[in-house]
Order: C-alpha cells, then structure tokens, then sequence
C-alpha cells in the first residue's frame, strides 16, 4: 500500500510502499477512502514526545471496514466507519471506570501513538471506530471526526438551550462548523469574525448576527445583545479570547476549542461578578463521533472542503498549515 510518512522531527513528507497491515486482537483494518489534514497534525510533522518515529499523520479518517481482528464483534467487512482523535482507552483507569473514556489515563491518539490516515490502509483499536451514515460521502465525513466533533460536542455540553444567545468566535475550519451547529441546535447564533467581508460568509452559514471586531469591541456589541450564554472560542488567539469574557452573560461560559500556546488573562473578579466560567473541551469518543455524523446527515451540516491526492500530501499540509485553505483540507484515496 502506499503511506505519506514522517521519518523524524521537523522531516518531510516521504511517499513510500508498506505491507498492508494485519489487525491483532480487538482491532479492525479500514480500507481508507480519505482523510483529513488538522492543524494538529504539526505534532507529527514538527515533533511530540509520545511519537516513536517514522510515523503516518492523520485523524480523520473515513473508510470501510476491510478486515476485523479476534474477538471484534461490533463490527463487520464493508460498514462504512471513521477513527478520530481520541484512539481508544484502556478501560482500567478510574475515568476509563467511570466512563469517561475521553479522559483516559492511558489513552492512545490515533496518528501518533499509532499510524494514522495519510495511508490506504488502517488498523485501529475497535472502540475508537465510528459508523457513518450512509448520507454522508468520505470525503465530507473526514473532518468531522475531529473539526466536527469537536464543536459540536463542546456546544451540546455546554450549558446552553435552544433560544439562548451562541456567539462563535472565528470562521475557520472550526468556526465556519460551530456556526452550522449553533444554528441548528436552536440557538440564537452569533459569529465573530475581522472584517465585514465575512458577513455574507456568516450569515451563509446560518449566523443570525456578524460582530466585526474591526468595527469595535466584541465584548461590549454582545452585552449590548444581553449577553452570550455560551461564546464558543474557535480561533487561537489567546488575547482575543480573554476579551471575550466580558461579552459572556450571567452563569454563561467562555468555551475553548481553539488550542492556543499563550496563557488567558483573566482576572478572577471577572469571573466571581456573573458567575461566569471558562472551560475547555478534548473532542470526544467514537460514540460522540457517531452523534456527531449522524446529526450532520440530519441536518445538513457539512465542511467547506478542498482535496487533494494522497500522494501531494505535503502540498496539501501546506494549504492548510498556511492559513490558506477555505476550510478544511482532505486527501483522498485512488479507489
């Protein structure tokens, strides 16, 4: 089969054959019919200390079910699936115990504790496989399983009911989705962009509401509105989140999604006077995933895709990794 891997820290994408790979026991191989490039995917490329390289990149993939392993019961040659992030648990751990999976202690991230989807072929632990729904081509699908699943879980849990003011902070590849969700969850939406060129994008998208923070504060256009019950923070810009805060409203959270590297400046009288919280949100397990394609088929909700042939996965990370790319980058596979 052909694989796009990585050799070594800061290396280059490197076309090469592999033996197509056996599923051991509780594992399934998925012929791989695409997969989506995430700005996580930098960790693979630039270095992480759980990786033993050379390694393939990739969580987002959709395919079919191409062989099971012993003991695999739950799934069967030819369903069509996904993998995302979360790579499975170890069921042992007290969140493992508790059932909260995606807290795991031990817990495997696919394409990088193990080779991902920039491959023809993958095997996966079975409890990191989601079913997708027939409605929904691979290629659609492929972001979902990270990008998707990531705004729409944090947003489900977040708090928030079907009237209440949703502000989305960033039209990115996570944004450009929590605006679709936030729409079709019922929530009164908001999208928070630069630049009135992005109005027309928003509202396209289902926003209710643009705020431009070219035009002024966003914090203060949001309380002018009452206040956001839920500002889904899409975009890693650590000083623009902080001001969002002061747009949140009574009991409201300030939800992050956008995975920064500077800290959040955020006094704790901001925090006391309203009651306000700030939390973050890790995706989600295979089931959230199933959710999380299964609402998308319901409700129309789909990634702005731009593809590309496996075997110009460099140019297509450099689409993405370049800011770019409008919104969501996949690679697809040659049937």
């Amino acid at each position: 089969m052909k694989a796009v891997q990585i050799s070594k820290p800061g290396g280059n994408f490197e076309v090469v054959d592999r033996p197509i790979p056996e599923p051991g026991r509780g594992q399934v191989r998925i012929k791989i019919e695409a997969c989506g490039i995430c700005h996580s995917d930098v960790l693979v490329k630039e270095g992480f200390p759980a990786i033993q390289y050379p390694r393939v990149p990739g969580h987002e993939v959709a395919g079919r079910i191409d062989s099971v392993g012993p003991g695999v019961t739950l799934w069967k040659p030819g369903q069509r699936v996904g993998v995302g992030w979360h790579g499975g648990h170890c069921f042992q751990c007290e969140p493992c115990r508790r059932g909260d999976f995606i807290l795991c202690q031990n817990g495997k991230i696919t394409g990088i504790h193990f080779d991902g989807g920039y491959q023809e072929y993958l095997v996966a632990p079975s409890e990191a496989v989601a079913a997708i729904p027939d409605e929904l081509p691979a290629d659609e699908a492929a972001p979902l399983l990270c990008a998707g699943i990531t705004v729409y879980n944090s947003l489900r849990n977040a708090g928030a009911r079907s009237g209440d003011l949703v502000a989305v902070q960033g039209i990115g590849g996570l944004g450009h989705l929590g605006i679709q969700y936030a729409r079709q969850m019922g929530f009164r939406t908001v999208a928070i962009g630069r630049g009135s060129d992005k109005k027309a994008l928003a509202t396209k998208l289902g926003a209710h509401e643009y705020i431009d923070t070219n035009a002024g504060s966003p914090a203060e256009a949001l309380q002018k509105m009452g206040g956001a019950k839920v500002v889904l923070a899409t975009a890693p810009d650590s000083k623009s989140i902080s001001a969002l805060i002061d747009g949140v409203g009574p009991a409201g959270t300030l939800l992050i999604v956008g995975a920064g590297l500077e800290p959040l400046t955020i006094t704790p009288l901001q925090l006391i006077f309203g009651r306000k919280r700030v939390q973050g949100w890790p995706s989600g397990t295979a089931r959230d995933s199933e959710d999380t394609l299964l609402f998308s088929s319901l409700t129309g909700v789909r990634p702005m895709i731009e593809r590309y042939p496996l075997e110009k996965a460099a140019d297509a990370y450099e689409q993405m990794i370049s800011g770019k790319a409008r919104f969501r980058v996949v690679l697809t596979m040659a049937p």
